[in-house]
């Protein structure tokens, strides 16, 4: 059997061989106790002062001095009696639930049923110890004192990591955002200053081909040819405008945006991909909500093309009960369910991510050989993320 675990309160330490034992005295355990007898009360405290603690003790009666107590200062321990006067200890739980919900709280009392003690503990009583076995009143307290500092020092760290969390999250978010600010902004220079440029050479080349006289056919034919590799060139830079942030986005909306990201799709691929909507052209949304549609729609149709294996996909969004719901559906192999799990699908997670932003919610479905349905979910009128909140 392992040695007991040594406790803060305990007056002494078993001192190591050879060592002295320690001169700094235990802080005193601060009990509080309901109990209306007092010579019942003299024995609680004996008992305790014999099981080694050190403690200072206050004692009360009736419900008035009982929440007096807990209002000046929150106890290290609550023993109460169960069946009082004026003043069960029912009460006296529920009190100390509200007022001290990290205190342990032990009946100490000298009669109580096995349900009634059963009971007592679903409804948050550390422990009860019968008045006619105070000898275990003292483990009892010490076990219950462990026991909290184990629950304080796991909800301690429960605390650092959901700060961590949301630390991470507030992060992600501000990444989102101004990711999306750099594409717009570069895709914005690509499009307006290297296709301005381009555009003003290919009319110089053009007006140097129509200064070449006859006899200079061959050069002419050089200048066409460079004009037709401007050409692409504008085209090149339109595309990648494009895949940075679609221009359509911004000036015609998230429905003409799916609209056209599917006909890129179709075109690239040969895969159908029909897009059907109960939402007008002309509705408008923030740009942080089209923005993670489009992004989300965007990563579902890569992920087809690089995984479902299908030959028809279809999109549907709409507007239900305050929510606005993009569902894309393909024929393909089917996503498993490990593969939804797994947390090296990054792809998935960047989906998630930005669902959670929002404050929207991403599911994923796949039923083998038969396809993959991915829905994303959004609040309209759900909480928004500061854009440039503090992290």
């Amino acid at each position: 059997m392992l040695p007991p675990l040594p406790h803060p309160f305990l007056q002494s330490a078993i001192p190591a061989p050879g060592r002295s034992a320690p001169s700094a005295p235990a802080r005193e355990l601060r009990i509080l106790l309901l109990e209306d007898n007092a010579p019942h009360a003299e024995l609680v405290e004996h008992f305790l002062r014999e099981s080694g603690l050190a403690f200072s003790l206050v004692r009360v009666e009736t419900r008035e001095d009982f929440e007096a107590q807990l209002e000046q200062q929150a106890p290290d321990m609550i023993l109460s009696d169960y069946a009082l006067p004026a003043f069960d200890g029912y009460a006296a739980l529920e009190i100390a639930k509200q007022r001290a919900p990290h205190t342990p709280f032990i009946f100490v009392t000298g009669t109580m049923g096995e349900e009634v003690a059963i009971e007592t503990l679903k409804n948050g009583a550390t422990d009860y110890v019968l008045k006619t076995r105070l000898g275990r009143l003292g483990p009892a307290v010490q076990r219950a004192l462990r026991e909290s500092a184990e629950r304080r020092e796991r909800q301690r760290a429960e605390d650092k990591l959901r700060r961590s969390l949301e630390q991470l999250r507030a992060l992600t978010t501000y990444l989102q955002y101004v990711r999306e600010e750099e594409r717009t902004r570069i895709a914005r220079e690509v499009h307006d200053e290297l296709g301005q440029a381009l555009t003003g050479l290919k009319l110089d080349m053009s007006w140097l081909a129509s200064k070449l006289g006859p006899n200079g056919k061959p050069m002419q034919q050089k200048v066409r040819t460079m004009v037709d590799h401007i050409d692409s060139t504008i085209q090149t830079v339109r595309r990648i405008a494009t895949e940075l942030r679609p221009g359509i986005l911004d000036s015609l909306g998230l429905v003409a945006a799916m609209e056209w990201q599917a006909n890129d799709f179709q075109s690239r691929t040969g895969i159908p991909c029909l897009v059907t909507t109960t939402v007008a052209e002309t509705t408008t949304w923030d740009q942080d909500l089209t923005t993670v549609f489009f992004r989300i729609y965007q990563e579902t149709l890569t992920n087809i093309i690089r995984h479902a294996k299908a030959t028809r996909v279809t999109v549907r969004l709409d507007q239900e009960d305050g929510d606005l719901v993009m569902t894309v559906t393909d024929n393909g192999r089917g996503i498993s369910e490990d593969e939804i799990a797994s947390s090296r699908s990054l792809g998935l997670v960047g989906m998630r991510e930005r669902a959670m932003l929002v404050g929207g919610e991403l599911t994923l479905h796949g039923t083998p050989g038969k396809g993959t349905i991915v829905r994303l979910r959004v609040p309209l009128n759900g909480p928004r993320p500061a854009r440039n909140g503090r992290l």
